[in-house]
């Protein structure tokens, strides 16, 4: 007559329920997951926390080697040049002395020939 039977309701109350339990159930298994996929991002372990500390040891290593290194190359022309420039100084002095040592020949000679005319 147009009145369903319980049966045919009960059934189609049951037939509409089981995709809607499956798609339920899907999206707390999904949940879960995230849930415990969220967790292990969050909460990082203590090899990881050593490993990230271990590559941020390297990293500045690595920094500070590089520095060293722009360091001791400008110390290194420094020493470069300033060796070159008392090299220079060193030659020039000692072409200076035998210079003077001739000098100093020389007026001894003139001096020692002044004072015999001197004496004649």
């Amino acid at each position: 007559l147009g009145i369903p039977s319980p049966f045919a309701i009960r059934s189609q109350r049951h037939a509409a329920g089981i995709p809607a339990m499956k798609c339920f159930r899907s999206a707390i298994v999904l949940a879960l997951a995230g849930a415990a996929s969220a967790r292990e991002q969050a909460s990082v372990t203590p090899v990881q926390k050593v490993i990230e500390l271990m590559e941020g040891m390297l990293a500045k290593g690595k920094e500070e080697k590089h520095d060293e290194q722009v360091q001791f190359a400008a110390f290194k022309q420094f020493c470069d040049d300033t060796t070159v420039e008392k090299k220079r100084a060193i030659a020039e002095a000692e072409e200076k002395i035998e210079v003077l040592k001739a000098d100093i020949e020389s007026h001894a000679a003139h001096a020692a020939r002044l004072t015999k005319e001197i004496a004649e």
